[in-house]
């Protein structure tokens, strides 16, 4: 074993290389797999394809939602085309977590949660009733109910199985699921990322996935985190250096004598945040933590024991009392653990890493800087007045850097009992000290699990979190996803009277522009004990170790030292207060549900019964006037630019999952059937409802397109007539004319969460194709698995570069036999005025070839079900 190639293989590998020997049959997956994944050191580098079939499937209440919906169109289809629809059911077992995503309506009350909640199925009730249908009407498919808490936390402290033990045999737990940030279960050493919405739903009926065998980059740990630093500071740091490095497609595997000094809740930090740094997934292996956290979490002593013996068996348990052999990486990084700052990211991107040390003078520097990831363009003159106001009947005010919102979310952190109790540390200190929270700050905690609640009564300490305004509004995401709700409207109107950068801070993973709120422009992601430093300063334009953050009761200044606890005393309350039982019990209650969710009445037909006057649940248009004959590749010819983009355009701005405008045509479609302003909810909550995504597709507030020379919003030009319209409007106007579309975009189209609807929206608009730089791997995905072409112009060049506006005509010149078109090839492109260039085309396997041949995914499922009755 030792001389074998395989005992130098990655763990994450490994994982990949079980299932293939687990699953090999000769057909979906062969031999020949097997031996690519064996000799992974010389197979990796050529891009080789292989077949993966995960253990099971997470779905989250968002993707949740559209996966059953198609699930149910697919029985649908299938019915019609004379075969037995109740085929259409999970063959890979799916857990299905309704995370409850919060609108913070009520917020700073001792009620928020009970509000909120009931607000939540006031609104999604239809949503929920058909998630609930879903349970009884699909097998193999495990529901748990909304008010439990976020997706990814759920499935690390219940969910997840790092072993699976079905009918004696045993093997490894994975996953994929429907957000990107699944990754966090690899904290755990369970193999997962996120895959589009449609890759997911292909994956649950049997098929296998088709990936190209990832590269490894090995990243060493050493060292220990020196006092006061915190996860997300270290999370923070490993995202810019993962950025540096380039990651994207490619696995990173932990290791190093500093592993065993990260708790698993730590690691699961790292790991979430994988889609920031671009990588598939951050894996920590098996070893002695994750085993001391699976009995904290409640599992038996008898499942951890099987999962301890039947990892050692097969190798793929670290033990740190035996020596360490060297694995053999495609890269390495390194990092001592005691080099790590405290520090924040942003305003506007999460891999914009800032020293605490040195945020006054970014901060500085971003109100200098002309417009962009790291600037704002505020005129010197203007740069330090003051807005008073008048809020509630008391005198406040707002500068450039004022915080508005502070917000303790997320599924990145609230994973992490020593951030909590740290934030919930620094509340009492300052509590104790006489200062507080300014009123006309928004501040919000959202934990990702009812434990968090547990462990923050058993401490004491939620009663502080309460005094300075962060009462409990739900479990669930919130502010993270742009579910802020709405600021009083004295703030916002000293906002947009006044054109102030206002600031946010939270404790999320995501902090792109237009996504947190639209009037907070300056976005920051902090760890939750700076959250809480943040919101009782009031600004983000501080020094912390030279200003103080206000007056105590004494009059005397306090300083952010005075209120930072030490490692030594978060240690002490997360021992005395982080128990077993908690999870025990909170997540018992999962199987009993709660009141309202008990309440929801099911139908019992195993056919959905859609209703055309819902706008939440409607049948997608994507398996009309299906046949059995394939449509084979389509001709793109003389196609129309619709939006002309530049870098990081991102799943945000092409599929919102925020508040939903008021002068949108989402907005306009909802008024149109009777449902009030008030009612619309949110652009996240309505995706079981094509015409509500299709018309929010690109409705990205703070969206550029270059068309319109620099404007931001919303809208494009409809070249043959020179119109500007919404985007939605102008898609329109071209399908009627009778005119494909294409987009142009710049790199890394399609960054952050993977969004099946980023996809199926442009699919929807008539987009034919995507011309970009480079695209983000799930995005890419999905747009294949919509019978999208996506294509990269080739290295050194782009649209600028080309001298493309985006007013030309465009002909994609592909060969209109799938059997002649090849992955990865060159594809020459040609414009009504007489240019000619060559992109790469990103199919990038065989199997891609064939979704596309058959316009997508589910139609390649479909009919192969229906031929092999």
């Amino acid at each position: 074993w030792e001389n074998c190639n395989m005992y130098k293989l990655p763990y994450s590998i490994r994982i990949l290389l079980e299932s293939a020997i687990r699953n090999c049959d000769g057909f979906q997956v062969t031999k020949n797999d097997v031996e690519k994944i064996i000799d992974w050191e010389n197979t990796s580098p050529k891009l080789a394809e292989i077949p993966f079939k995960p253990a099971r499937v997470l779905l989250q209440d968002f993707t949740g939602v559209p996966a059953v919906v198609d699930l149910a169109a697919m029985r649908d289809a299938l019915a019609k085309l004379g075969s037995d629809a109740n085929k259409i059911n999970p063959l890979v077992p799916v857990d299905l977590v309704i995370d409850h995503s919060v609108q913070v309506d009520v917020a700073r009350s001792s009620n928020a949660l009970q509000s909120n909640m009931e607000l939540e199925f006031t609104r999604n009730r239809e949503r929920f009733g058909f998630l609930k249908w879903g349970s009884t009407a699909f097998q193999n498919m495990l529901v748990v109910p909304p008010g439990s808490g976020i997706v990814h936390q759920v499935n690390l402290e219940y969910l997840g199985r790092v072993v699976f033990n079905t009918d004696g045999i045993m093997y490894p737990d994975s996953v994929v699921g429907t957000d990107s940030h699944t990754t966090m279960i690899d904290g755990l050493g369970v193999a997962g990322w996120g895959v589009g919405g449609i890759e997911a739903e292909a994956t649950m009926l049997g098929q296998p996935m088709s990936m190209v065998l990832p590269g490894v980059v090995g990243f060493k740990l050493t060292g220990k985190l020196r006092n006061g630093v915190t996860a997300t500071d270290l999370v923070l740091t490993v995202t810019q250096m993962l950025r540096k490095h380039g990651v994207v497609g490619k696995f990173v595997e932990f290791h190093g004598e500093g592993m065993g000094k990260l708790s698993l809740a730590d690691r699961a930090t790292i790991a979430n945040m994988s889609p920031e740094y671009g990588a598939t997934m951050g894996f920590f292996p098996v070893d002695h933590v994750t085993l001391d956290y699976l009995r904290l979490t409640g599992r038996s002593d008898e499942t951890v024991s099987m999962i301890e013996a039947y990892l050692r068996a097969n190798n793929m348990f670290v033990d740190y009392n035996e020596p360490q052999l060297e694995r053999v990486y495609s890269s390495y990084l390194a990092l001592d653990l005691d080099e790590v700052e405290p520090c924040i990211s942003g305003p506007k991107r999460p891999h914009d890493r800032v020293t605490l040390k040195d945020m006054k003078s970014d901060w500085h520097a971003c109100l200098d800087n002309k417009v962009g990831f790291k600037g704002f363009a505020v005129p010197k003159e203007q740069q330090d007045k003051v807005v008073k106001f008048d809020f509630n009947g008391q005198p406040a005010e707002l500068k450039h850097g004022s915080v508005v919102i502070a917000a303790i979310t997320s599924c990145t952190n609230t994973s992490n009992p020593s951030v909590m109790l740290g934030a919930a540390l620094v509340a009492k200190k300052a509590c104790e000290l006489g200062l507080e929270v300014k009123p006309w700050v928004k501040t919000s905690l959202a934990p990702g699990s009812g434990v968090v609640t547990k462990y923050l009564l058993k401490s004491g300490l939620q009663e502080y979190f309460n005094k300075q305004g962060f009462h409990l509004v739900g479990y669930g995401c919130t502010t993270c996803i742009g579910n802020s709700g709405e600021l009083h409207e004295s703030v916002s109107a000293a906002i947009t009277e006044n054109d102030v950068v206002a600031a946010a801070v939270l404790s999320g993973n995501r902090n792109f522009e237009g996504r947190v709120h639209p009037l907070t422009r300056a976005n920051y992601l902090a760890s939750p004990p700076l959250v809480v430093a943040y919101a009782l300063a009031g600004t983000v334009d501080i020094d912390f170790e030279k200003e103080p953050i206000g007056v105590g009761k004494d009059g005397k200044e306090v300083f952010f030292r005075d209120i930072w606890p030490t490692t030594e005393e978060i240690a002490e309350v997360v021992q005395s207060s982080v128990l077993p039982d908690m999870f025990k019990s909170t997540y018992e209650a999962i199987t009993k549900g709660n009141p309202m969710w008990n309440e929801l009445p099911v139908p019992e037909a195993s056919l959905y019964s859609w209703d055309s006057n819902s706008t939440y649940i409607h049948e997608p248009p994507y398996f009309k006037d299906m046949t059995m004959s394939p449509p084979g590749p389509h001709a793109v010819k003389n196609a129309y630019c619709l939006l002309n983009f530049g870098d990081s355009i991102t799943t945000d701005h092409i599929s919102p999952a925020g508040s939903i405008h008021r002068d949108s045509p989402a907005a306009k479609y909802l008024l149109e059937r009777g449902v009030d302003r008030k009612d619309f909810n949110s652009y996240g909550s309505r995706r079981g409802n094509d015409e509500v995504m299709a018309r929010g597709t690109f409705a990205n507030i703070r969206i550029v397109n270059k068309f319109l020379g620099g404007e931001v919003g919303p809208k494009t030009i409809h070249v043959p007539t020179g119109e500007k319209l919404s985007v939605f409007d102008a898609a329109t106007k071209y399908k009627s004319e009778g005119h494909d579309t294409i987009i142009l975009a710049g790199a890394e189209y399609g960054s952050g969460s993977s969004r099946d609807w980023a996809a199926k929206g442009p699919m929807l608009l008539g987009v034919k194709a995507v011309i970009s730089k480079s695209f983000e791997r799930i995005h890419r995905s999905n747009l294949v698995g919509m019978g999208i072409i996506p294509l990269c112009f080739k290295a050194g060049e782009d649209a600028d570069s080309l001298g493309l506006t985006g007013h030309e005509r465009y002909t994609i010149n592909l060969p209109t036999d799938v059997s002649e078109i090849r992955p990865g090839q060159d594809v020459t492109i040609t414009t009504d005025n007489d240019k000619s260039f060559t992109c790469i085309l990103r199919f990038d396997t065989e199997v891609e070839l064939a979704y596309y041949n058959h316009g997508g995914i589910l139609p390649y499922v479909i009919r192969n079900m229906a031929a092999a009755q």
